[in-house]
């Protein structure tokens, strides 16, 4: 019975988590899928990989169908011995994406459990972390991998606080599977930003542990996270190599040009310019989205109402009220800095109002670390908004410079201010009513005052967007003048919203301090105006209408009249579609030279900007680019045949020597590329510069699997083949007649390779070495991981009997 009553709430508040998240998202209980963007054009880019799946019964490891060529690495590629991809997947039982909503509670449970919070109000943060509208819309959009890795942040920082707390073994063993799990979501962007936190985290211990003198106990710690991290970074071996390997093939990798496609100096440093890491930054003032929601617009489409002097604009118009009503149901009231925002990052008006209580009131020092790692987070968010910090993190801290949209960060306070709430409402019922008294004022004072004195600043702002220039163009200044009233009305509205919110908390709060709330039920109150506050913002951004059927998701894309005409044609080449070269629509038909993707490969997008985007057709001849993809005025696509493209492989009379990255790049501007291959010799050493080229020498490719060509050769004399095929050095391997032979890269991305006279098979296999001793490090860390669970039951129920 003890057993059942201790354990009899936790399984209440999952069971609570379960109906939550199939509440939020009930769409799926009729068999329905959310509607994704990022996943819609993962879906085009995963495509031969899956069929390959499909029809092989086995991972290629490489499609052709995006940017020419590049490995499935950060495309949802299965690696053997992925143990905890299994745990991962059992923890997963719900439908998507009400999976991700789950593990978000429950992760923050855990973290909430460690610090001590009893179930009832761990259960209430769990839900106010989970519905924080940045959570919420990420799930929306399709940010999955980011969701995912979000999810485990929570349980990481618990393992870490028990290891801590000198709990050794059950910290370890949580450290150890939640830092395997989060490693695993393969979103190494958030799983940076938890690093910064933790490292506020350790310092903050480990500094308390060097002033107490317990050396000891510090060197214990530090060796059991150590191993921790040892064992999940090794259940974790093939992803990270595999990616570490891929990421200087890649735009995150060091462009090796030093001038730009305009012809000015590349002065660049880092991995990635400046302006792209953070072309999405948060405004300053813009970060009080956090506590008021639409205090700079809410979204780039928000739906404004009848009641708004847009709806009065467009009626005064002359425009019929069925069609103003729709208009009006998508306005760009967004007038903050980032060029795109889907919705704003809203905490909630009650979350902040407790964490500033926590901050009076709670005498864990705990709290200053979640203070620190929500105000770094907030200034790093910032990013071009306040370059002294962001350029010294770009120049000096290692691999900040891989990552983008900056603005993303605030994760790692939207995860930190629920704490700080929660432990607010759990101090509050231990002070005596005088110090509660004070702690509710003073907290009521800084809270509605920043209230007010946003209010009262309102006159300070323009509230001009980034775009309203084009739309006073296309509209007319009466049309912006509509959109800015509206903003001013969304600025107002919503901080008397929040203002009401706060003081709704803290009336509650007083009523339990006079004893006319019992303790119990005045928490549950404010939990649910918590849960209610951040629910209903969310609905305005991520809703039932977001869902379709399923198939609809499974099938993303359309087939049109310009596809079905190129798809007649059977041989194996490349398409360019002009008006969506960074989408993947033709990459779900085509084998395309375009894509979707956050590391695209680097050449590929290199030769776009210094080449493709100067019409120099000779690069998509010889890319083996068939056919190009156009629109007419009307917006109807059309194909075009290009006569010139290269074909599949081909023989080259000449080789032309160059020295450098420079120099590569610049000889593709004349280059003849059936007759010339531009080497560097820096990097690859040929025999000979001239070939005897046969008229009647031939190559053709007999068999295609993306990681298995078979070209058959005859050529009366020996020959330098350039193959219409991405170079990738650590993978693809060549073999003539059967034996394994050097290729080499020319043409800045294309294979090379010497043929010998005669009739001869070549086959290009995909064979990457990552994988092979990724998968042995996995197993054998898997073993090991196995092997520290039972020791640590053992040794926790061993000691348990001694007590």
């Amino acid at each position: 019975m003890k057993i059942i009553n201790k354990f009899y709430p936790h399984a209440l508040a999952i069971f609570g988590f379960v109906l939550v998240s199939l509440i939020y998202f009930y769409p799926v209980l009729q068999g329905k899928q959310i509607s994704q963007s990022d996943i819609v054009q993962y879906t085009g880019m995963a495509k031969e990989q899956n069929d390959f799946r499909a029809t092989d019964n086995a991972e290629p490891y490489w499609t052709n169908s995006a940017f020419g060529g590049m490995p499935t690495y950060q495309l949802g590629a299965k690696y053997p011995h992925d143990y905890i991809g299994a745990i991962d997947d059992a923890l997963r039982f719900l439908p998507r994406p009400a999976d991700y909503l789950f593990l978000y509670f429950l992760g923050f449970y855990g973290l909430m459990l460690v610090l001590k919070v009893d179930p009832l109000k761990a259960f209430f943060g769990a839900l106010a972390f989970g519905l924080s509208t940045y959570m919420i819309i990420i799930l929306g959009v399709g940010h999955n991998a980011k969701a995912h890795a979000i999810a485990y942040m929570p349980l990481v920082i618990a393992g870490f606080i028990l290891v801590f707390q000198k709990k050794y073994i059950l910290g370890g063993l949580l450290t150890l599977f939640a830092t395997a799990l989060e490693i695993s979501a393969n979103h190494f962007q958030m799983t940076y930003y938890l690093l910064i936190f933790l490292l506020i985290l350790c310092a903050y211990f480990i500094y308390q542990q060097i002033k107490d003198k317990e050396y000891k106990a510090m060197l214990y710690s530090l060796g059991t996270l150590a191993i921790a991290g040892i064992f999940a970074i090794g259940a974790n071996a093939t992803n990270l190599l595999a990616t570490t390997e891929y990421t200087d093939f890649s735009i995150r990798g060091k462009s090796e040009l030093t001038f730009n496609p305009n012809g000015s100096k590349n002065e660049t440093t880092s991995s990635m310019s400046r302006d792209y890491i953070t072309e999405y930054s948060y405004g300053i003032m813009e970060s009080f989205n956090l506590i008021a929601p639409r205090l700079f617009g809410g979204s780039n489409n928000e739906a404004v109402g009848k009641d708004s002097h847009m709806y009065e604009f467009m009626i005064g118009q002359g425009v019929p009220e069925a069609q103003a009503t729709d208009f009006v149901s998508g306005m760009p009231t967004y007038w903050g800095d980032q060029p795109i925002v889907a919705a704003p990052a809203y905490i909630g008006a009650v979350v902040f109002f407790l964490a500033i209580l926590a901050l009076f009131i709670d005498q864990r020092k705990i709290k200053y670390v979640f203070l620190s790692g929500a105000i770094v987070a907030l200034i790093l968010s910032w990013g071009k908004n306040f370059p002294v910090v962001t350029n010294f993190f770009i120049d000096y801290i290692p691999l900040y410079d891989k990552f983008r949209a900056v603005s993303s960060i605030q994760v790692v306070l939207e995860l930190c201010f629920p704490v700080l709430a929660i432990m607010g409402l759990q101090s509050y019922f231990k002070l005596d009513k005088k110090l509660q008294w004070k702690a509710l004022y003073e907290t009521a004072i800084l809270g509605l005052g920043i209230i007010i004195i946003l209010f009262l600043s309102k006159s300070m702002f323009s509230f001009s967007g980034g775009s309203d220039a084009a739309y006073r163009e296309s509209y007319g200044p009466d049309f912006v003048a509509a959109l800015k009233l509206d903003r001013m009305s969304l600025y107002s509205a919503d901080l008397l919203r929040s203002g009401f919110f706060m003081l709704l908390t803290g009336g509650i709060l007083w009523f339990a301090m006079k004893d006319k709330l019992a303790q119990k039920t005045a928490i549950i109150i404010i939990g649910l105006i918590m849960v209610s506050d951040l629910f209903f913002v969310d609905k305005k951004y991520v809703s039932a209408k977001d869902f379709v059927r399923g198939s609809e998701v499974t099938m993303p894309f359309t087939e049109t009249p310009a596809d079905a005409q190129i798809l007649k044609d059977t041989s194996n080449y490349r398409v360019f579609e002009v008006a969506d070269l960074l989408g993947a629509r033709a990459s779900y038909f085509h084998k395309s030279i375009g894509g979707y993707s956050a590391v695209r490969p680097r050449r590929m997008q290199q030769l776009v900007d210094y080449q493709i985007a100067k019409n120099n057709i000779e690069i998509l001849s010889m890319l083996n680019v068939k056919y190009v993809i156009q629109r007419d005025k009307e917006g109807n696509e059309f194909p075009t045949v290009n006569p010139d493209a290269n074909g599949n492989a081909w023989f080259v009379s000449q080789v032309k020597i160059v020295s450098s990255p420079d120099q590569e790049m610049k000889a593709l501007d004349s280059l003849d590329s059936k007759n010339v291959a531009v080497i560097n010799n820096k990097d690859f050493k040929i025999s000979g510069k001239a070939f005897a080229k046969d008229s009647l020498a031939r190559i053709t490719l007999n068999s295609y699997k993306p990681n298995h060509l078979i070209y058959k050769s005859d050529n009366s004399n020996e020959g330098l083949a350039v193959f219409s095929e991405m170079y990738y050095k650590k993978g693809w391997n060549a073999y003539i007649d059967g034996k394994k032979t050097e290729h080499i890269r020319v043409d800045y991305v294309l294979r090379g390779l010497q043929i010998p006279a005669g009739k001869h098979t070549i086959e290009f296999k995909f064979e990457p070495e990552v994988i092979q001793t990724g998968s042995t490090i996995t197993l054998v860390s898997g073993f090991g991981i196995l092997l520290l669970l039972v020791g640590g039951v053992y040794f926790e129920r061993k000691k348990r009997v001694q007590i």
